[in-house]
């Protein structure tokens, strides 16, 4: 599945109608979920057949299309099975009960085959449900020529604070070629740098956040000093609000642009399967954990091996700093130790470098813990074949592997 996005151009009165729209399907689905909480066994057909109650006992609930109102009954619903799947696991901590979503500054609206039409040219879109939104102009950098309308299974209106958004949810299967590199490259994140990978290059931690942090805290004063209702209260959130979304654009850009690197480079990148939920408890470390956005790095570096074909694999993250990448032993060191001493072999080296050949020999030894494209059985990735994804939490035996003529 593609998404393709661009940006929609209307008037002041168009859109107005569209966040009209997006209430309404912020509605059906607070309505769902409260439907949820007073009735017992409520399952999914149940709320979607709820949705043509609503439909009939507010008259301006009918007006969205009834596709989008079974698309918001979807959302809910997963939200429900998300929890229900949370404490069938036995998840620590909070379960993620259902909650009610309220207006905010973000917010969207899904269609699915019908309630919308794309011009001739496919450079306009027209939104026929009874908002009458009527035509936009369509911003973007994608052509939609190349796709039959039948393979656009869901088109989205994002509201965000810069604009209004269209994303078409394409069913295509993204595959691209590359040459084989003969490459393998462990990978170790950190905050100093944001990798270091087994060949000793360090990648400098851009730190988004901490370098418009002065920036956003001007906004967020101008913001607190504004009259609550006022009109001048709604520009200034609006300022602040497409600052952060400046911020989580280039933290998103960036991630993307590294993974990508990482993976048309190398025939298999190993990294760390780190718990970052966990770790940004660290009250300490949290801002810049987050920051350096870590989770979105691996999420881009699965995607892109699954379209590039190459082997990704997340291995356990125990003793890869502690380990003496030369001789094996383990050498405790504290978190502000840079530098790795071995006091049995007298290997001497950065502390990430380390981490990162330990890493790559990790994956290379054993299965670990599998990625989007990675599985147990290494040699069917090495052999052309591509397995079978599986879950990444499930345990297996150690098994020896090589990797000394990779053709895959």
């Amino acid at each position: 599945m593609l998404v393709f996005e661009a940006k929609l151009e209307g008037t002041k009165q168009q859109y107005d109608r569209l966040d009209e729209a997006i209430r309404t399907a912020r509605f059906v689905r607070n309505s769902c979920i409260r439907y949820w909480m007073e009735n017992q066994g409520v399952g999914r057909y149940e709320l979607s057949a709820y949705c043509a109650v609503l439909a009939k006992e507010f008259p301006w609930a009918g007006q969205l299309n009834s596709m989008a109102r079974q698309a918001s009954a979807e959302r809910a619903w997963r939200a429900i099975s998300r929890f229900y799947d949370n404490c069938k696991k036995a998840k620590p901590g909070k379960k993620g009960f259902p909650r009610f979503k309220k207006h905010q500054t973000h917010g969207s609206v899904e269609y699915k085959t019908t309630g919308w039409k794309l011009s001739q040219d496919r450079r306009t879109i027209d939104f026929t449900d009874g908002f009458a939104a009527g035509s936009f102009k369509l911003w973007g950098t994608r052509n939609l020529h190349f796709y039959q309308l039948k393979q656009i299974k869901r088109v989205r209106v994002v509201r965000r604070a810069d604009g209004y958004y269209c994303q078409f949810c394409i069913e295509c299967e993204r595959r691209e070629q590359r040459e084989l590199t003969g490459k393998t490259v462990g990978i170790d994140v950190g905050l100093t740098h944001f990798y270091t990978d087994s060949n000793g290059h360090t990648v400098d931690n851009p730190r988004h956040l901490r370098k418009s942090e002065k920036t956003l805290k001007r906004l967020a004063r101008k913001l607190s000093r504004t009259q609550l209702g006022s009109k001048n209260r709604i520009k200034a959130r609006n300022r602040l609000s497409r600052k952060h979304l400046k911020v989580s654009r280039q933290r998103k850009d960036f991630a993307i642009k590294q993974a990508l690197c990482a993976v048309q480079s190398n025939d298999l990148v190993a990294y760390e399967d780190l718990q970052v939920r966990n770790m940004v408890k660290n009250k300490k470390l949290s801002k810049s954990i987050s920051d350096a956005a870590w989770s979105a790095f691996r999420w881009w570096l699965e995607y892109f091996g699954k379209v590039f074909g190459v082997a990704t694999v997340a291995v356990s993250p125990h003793y890869t700093s502690q380990r003496c990448s030369n001789c094996g032993a383990i050498v405790k060191k504290s978190l502000s130790q840079r530098t790795h001493r071995c006091p049995d072999c007298g290997h001497v080296q950065d502390r990430d470098w380390n981490a990162a050949i330990n890493i790559l020999e990790l994956a290379l030894r054993t299965v670990g813990h599998t990625g989007t494209n990675a599985s147990g059985d290494i040699d069917l990735c090495i052999g052309g074949e591509t397995p079978q994804c599986k879950s990444s939490r499930r345990k297996r035996k150690l098994q020896e592997q090589s990797l000394e003529s990779p053709s895959f």
